[in-house]
């Protein structure tokens, strides 16, 4: 096995891990990373499923006895049946978006300024929405309705645009919503299981033939990583957001968005062939 190329694994991994469930955009930071990495060749793009697929599994180990819970009692407690059907509700409107314009949304929308643009106004959204009075009115993701749940999934069909923030749309979108930032963070984590599950699965189909050519250390190494990753900032971001709001992210956003457009007027970074 290649160190190097393990390397770049594991720093990839960890990228995925960090920015996966922040309200910050993994799609823009893999391109980036993997670019000054040297790693944005057909099997980049390929690895790209692995590191995806150990985000969401730190989400079910996170929450693994709840979703245990849910789903031994699914055919007994409405509570659990209630908490299915609004995941699956919001889940729909983004997968069936993302079925009829995702080649549209890659050939016109996936370009430097787009990007950047999704993460400037992005942060400014957030400043703005920290700066309304929040009034909560779903303290849990248990009191959420039918009706609350669609308008997010509605919302984080929004992340079809490259460098939005699945994480940040259904976050800020559920405070707007009045949901208690528990609530909107817990939630947006629960979504993300069908959401990136769903792609994982489809884009694993798709590239299989490439995928068993692959070295199996590289996609070890770049498992464990995002995974272990993942999970820590899951656990820090729920502590987090229990004394502070989002406004670092904005900051953050804002100027990764000018990151985006000097790294590509540059050329430093080729997000064209993206």
């Amino acid at each position: 096995m290649d160190p190097v190329l393990l390397f770049k694994a594991l720093i990839l991994g960890i990228v995925e891990g960090l920015t996966e469930f922040l309200p910050i955009s993994s799609t823009g930071h893999l391109i980036l990373a993997g670019d000054l990495l040297g790693f944005n060749d057909e099997t980049g793009k390929i690895f790209e499923i692995v590191i995806q697929f150990g985000a969401i599994l730190a989400v079910v180990w996170e929450y693994r006895a709840r979703l245990w819970e849910t789903v031994s009692s699914c055919t007994t407690s409405r509570k659990s049946q209630r908490f299915l059907l609004n995941v699956g509700v919001a889940f729909l409107p983004l997968a069936g978006l993302g079925f009829l314009f995702h080649k549209t949304i890659k050939v016109y929308l996936f370009n430097p300024i787009s990007v950047a643009a999704a993460f400037i106004i992005g942060g400014f959204i957030i400043f703005w929405a920290e700066r309304r009075d929040h009034r909560v009115r779903v303290p849990s993701v248990d009191d959420m309705t039918l009706k609350d749940a669609l308008m997010l999934g509605c919302i984080q069909a929004l992340a079809l645009i490259p460098g939005t923030s699945r994480s940040g749309a259904t976050i800020i979108g559920g405070l707007l919503m009045g949901l208690s930032r528990k609530a909107a963070t817990e939630f947006s984590f629960f979504l993300a299981i069908p959401t990136l599950g769903v792609a994982t699965v489809y884009q694993v189909v798709k590239e299989w033939a490439t995928i068993q050519n692959t070295d199996l250390g590289m996609w070890a190494v770049g498992f464990a990583s995002a995974f272990v990753s993942a999970f820590l900032c899951i656990r820090w971001l729920l502590r987090y957001i229990t004394t502070h709001n989002f406004i670092i992210f904005a900051w953050y956003r804002i100027i990764f968005g000018v990151v985006v457009l000097v790294t590509a007027y540059t050329g430093l970074v080729s997000w064209s062939a993206h």
